[in-house]
């Protein structure tokens, strides 16, 4: 390996590269760009990945954390959107790390679009996603990448804490409750703004999950999150209310929620993934004896 202190690069080296290939960080693509090496090395710390190790990451930009990875021997599959950073990527691999460009494997395309990855599954995935698609990215790499068993991700504070919210946080929503279906979640770190740039106007955090299997329940999970979404999107009703839309009526839902042991004047956001399993079941009829 490199001597990670010439491997990763800095301040000066993010704007000389974005200068290179035209690039300007835009909000609209929720761009902003790590130059503190530090922090790059504190993420791949955090994030448990080994030597060998086949690593996923969505959003690579100019290139920080994507060497941070493969100076440490991992080999990388990252995605992009953006053509000039797509294009650029292995030729700055193979630049601060010599060799390395063939550990690394470029997708040039929309995350969420993307339904199949190159080469060997990746078992972990590692980004700084971009703030304005950062819980769909999570969520459609879950549902599609069975293989990923560790995941370390660097999203808005704000979004960091429902994340990892449980039943009964003030913050508990849609992605903690479709989150948990998947995973166990914690807020690994803070991170500040002025290791970005441009410098966001909000706070960072990195959120680790672990894969866990998914819920025992006969109900599809498409179904579940049908639930959840219908739960949720008007906060203040009880879940008879919330869920007569999908249930039919009041009177169904109510039915079902108590054919699931739930209370009807219970709100989403007391409710654990398991209980909206069992409200799923009931409603779609997949409940078997």
């Amino acid at each position: 390996m490199n001597d990670s202190h010439n491997a990763l690069l800095g301040p000066a080296q993010i704007r000389e590269l974005a200068e290179r290939f035209g690039v300007t960080p835009t909000k609209a693509k929720g761009q902003n760009f790590l130059h503190d090496a530090g922090t790059v090395r504190k993420i791949v710390r955090t994030s448990g990945v080994v030597a060998g190790e086949r690593v996923v990451e969505v959003g690579p930009g100019l290139g920080s954390l994507t060497l941070g990875l493969l100076d440490v021997g991992c080999s990388v599959v990252a995605v992009e959107l953006d053509t000039p950073l797509a294009e650029q990527l292995a030729h700055t691999a193979e630049s601060m790390i010599p060799g390395s460009s063939a550990r690394l494997d470029v997708v040039h395309g929309d995350a969420l679009e993307v339904m199949e990855l190159p080469g060997e599954q990746p078992t972990a995935f590692v980004a700084n996603l971009p703030y304005n698609v950062s819980v769909p990215i999570l969520l459609t790499f879950l549902e599609r990448f069975a293989s990923l068993e560790k995941i370390l991700v660097m999203v808005q504070l704000e979004v960091a804490e429902r994340i990892v919210a449980g039943p009964g946080s003030k913050v508990y929503g849609v992605p903690s409750a479709k989150t948990a279906w998947y995973a166990s979640a914690t807020k690994a770190m803070r991170v500040g703004r002025n290791v970005f740039w441009p410098a966001p106007n909000v706070d960072s955090a990195l959120v680790y999950l672990e894969r866990r299997p998914a819920p025992q329940t006969t109900a599809a999970r498409e179904d579940v999150f049908k639930v959840i979404d219908a739960a949720f999107a008007q906060r203040r009703k009880t879940l008879r209310q919330a869920l007569s839309g999908i249930a039919g009526s009041s009177a169904a839902a109510q039915v079902a929620l108590e054919g699931a042991g739930v209370s009807p004047s219970a709100r989403g956001e007391t409710l654990t993934i398991e209980e909206f399993s069992r409200i799923a079941e009931q409603l779609f009829g997949q409940n078997v004896a």
